[in-house]
Order: structure tokens, then sequence, then C-alpha cells
């Protein structure tokens, strides 16, 4: 047995996005049915990113076990000769049994396309959002800063989600307009949630027509309520650009907005197998919260050894269950997270 790695381009227009739907033909479909022909064995990939109707993918990433001889590197090739002409497979390589493309630590990047101009153009329908309304780019692009780090995304956020938690890191957004009247979204990030991309768009292009001033975008922000947000723009603008995956782990992760400050210490990881979650301030209403997916994001990064150190006053208990974890004080005024499995 072995688990094969690959990245796949789409064009999502004919298709009920990645997960396999009753309603209709998916990628996911696609490729379980084609991989099976051609393997000669029963194939059910896993991807790393589940888009969603009409959406497309430059670089898209999924796994699947195999019994075959075939080298993992040529799979691609001979795939791609019975896919249908607007799914391909880039690359494909074996990797170890255990890689999950859904539980490594990456940065995924996404781009959404507005057609700004007062005609629609036929050939770009597919790929961009047609808006006839001028937009303001450097208000948009003035919003989209308040956007940039690590917030609670819930304003962005569709109601039928299904996230534990909505905190996500926004590493950077851009938006440029070229010569051919297309104004491009640039996202990348450690995560996102459920249509975020495309409700962020459709608040910033509230921003661009002058119905949002730019700074009621951290108000929407600090509200976690998607009624204040925007719309949720189509998906024949979004596109998946690809996803970058971590080859090592950092040695510190830092995370700080007005509710929290924090630095996850893994200097000692490699070596140790020891990591220090060390708050610095954190709002009571958010203790809970940070512990739980910092501990868990500690372990995740492959953590023997979880350890908090609190600032005095914060109101952390040996009592309370985060997550799976509960805290045992050590001697040396640290907290240990020890698993329950509860």
């Amino acid at each position: 047995m072995k688990r094969i790695k690959m990245t796949v381009a789409y064009d999502g227009t004919a298709y009920c996005g990645w997960q396999l739907q009753p309603n209709g033909v998916t990628i996911e479909e696609v490729l379980n049915r084609t991989l099976s022909d051609l393997l000669k064995e029963p194939v059910c990939i896993t991807g790393a990113s589940r888009t969603d109707s009409g959406v497309h993918a430059l670089g898209n990433v999924a796994v699947f076990d195999t019994e075959s001889r075939i080298p993992g590197d040529k799979i691609c090739f001979a795939l791609n000769q019975r896919l249908p002409e607007d799914i391909r497979v880039l690359s494909s390589e074996e990797v170890p049994l255990d890689w999950h493309p859904r539980k490594q630590n990456c940065i995924k990047t996404y781009e959404y396309k507005i057609l700004n101009c007062r005609v629609d153009v036929p050939t770009r329908r597919l790929y961009a959002h047609f808006c006839y309304f001028p937009l303001d780019v450097d208000k948009m692009r003035e919003a989209a800063a308040y956007l940039v780090g690590e917030h609670d995304f819930i304003s962005f956020c569709s109601a039928r989600h299904q996230a534990e938690e909505t905190v996500r890191t926004l590493y950077g957004i851009t938006l440029d307009k070229g010569s051919d009247d297309i104004i491009t979204i640039r996202l990348w990030g450690s995560g996102f949630l459920y249509n975020m991309v495309r409700i962020i768009a459709g608040t910033l292009m509230k921003v661009g027509m002058g119905v949002y001033p730019p700074e009621h975008v951290k108000e929407i922000l600090e509200a976690r309520d998607r009624q204040q947000a925007g719309q949720t723009a189509p998906a024949r603008g979004l596109t998946l650009v690809g996803i970058q995956y971590e080859t090592e782990p950092e040695t510190e992760i830092f995370g700080e907005n007005e509710h929290w400050s924090y630095v996850l210490d893994q200097r000692e990881l490699l070596t140790a197998g020891r990591s220090v979650l060390r708050v610095k301030f954190c709002e009571e209403g958010e203790i809970l919260r940070l512990i739980r997916r910092m501990v868990h994001q500690a372990y995740r990064n492959g953590a023997g050894e979880v350890f908090l150190e609190a600032p005095e006053g914060m109101a952390v208990s040996e009592e309370t269950q985060y997550g799976f974890y509960r805290l045992r004080k050590e001697e040396n005024g640290l907290f240990r997270a020890v698993y329950t499995g509860v």
C-alpha cells in the first residue's frame, strides 16, 4: 500500500463543487471514478479544500491509497489521458502513509476576480464577477487592511458553517486593477471558513461602491455577526490558487489583536518535544477558546508535552475542560496540558 498526493486544477463551472453530492457531478466523483478505472481497484480520494459549486482551482491537493505498481510521479500523466478537459492533475508523488492534506500546517492562497466596467464581456463571464458600478480600489485596499492578522472571522462566515473554531489568520490581502478592467483580490492565510473569501469580496465591493466607509470593516469584525457584513459574492469569481505546506515547524508562532496576545514557543519542539504557550494578555471571554485551540495546535505540530505560562490574575482553572485537555499546575508555576479525550 502507498499514498499518492496529487495537485489538481479544474474549471468548476460544470461541477457541483469538490465534495460528493447526491444532486450533481463533482470533482471528487470524477477523480474517484477515473482513478478506479485506471488502477483497477476502488479509489476514494481525500481533498485539502472542498470548494463550492462553480469555484475554480489552480492548485487543490488530494491524496489516495493504492496497491498499484505505477510510480507515483507517473500517475498524473496516465490519469490526464482519461480525465475530461476541464480537470487536470498537475503533479503526483508518493508521500508517507500518515500524510493528510487537511492535517498539515499550510498557507492557502485564493483570488477573487471582479470585472469592473460598463458592459459585461462574454469570454470572462465564467471566471470573474461582473460589476458595472465603478469601484474605488484605494478604499477597498484601506478596508482590507483591517482584516490582516489573527481574528475571529465569524462575521465573514456562512451561517451554515460547521467549524468548531472561527479564529483564522490572514497573512495578507492585495487588490490590483489591470488594464483589462479586472480587479483581483488576492488573499493568503492559515485557513478559511465556509464562504469566507466570497463574503470578504462582497463586503469590499460595498466599500468600493461607497456603501460602507473603509473603517466599517473593523466594526464588522468586532460585531461577530454575519448580518453586518456584505453579500456573498458569486462563486464564479473565486479560484483556489494554491496550497503551500509547512516543511518544518516554526520556532515561534505569534498571535495578537485587541482581545489577546500570545506566543507559542516551539524552540524545543524538535529537540525535547516540548512547547510552551506564553499568554501575555487575554480577555476573560476568550481565555477558554485561546487555550483550547493553541494547545491543540501545539500537539498537532508534534509536541509530546505542552505547557501554559499565564499572566498573574488570568482566570485559568484546573477544573475547566479546554477542548480535549485539562491543566495541571507544576512546581515551576507553569500549567501542563493533560489530554483527557473528553
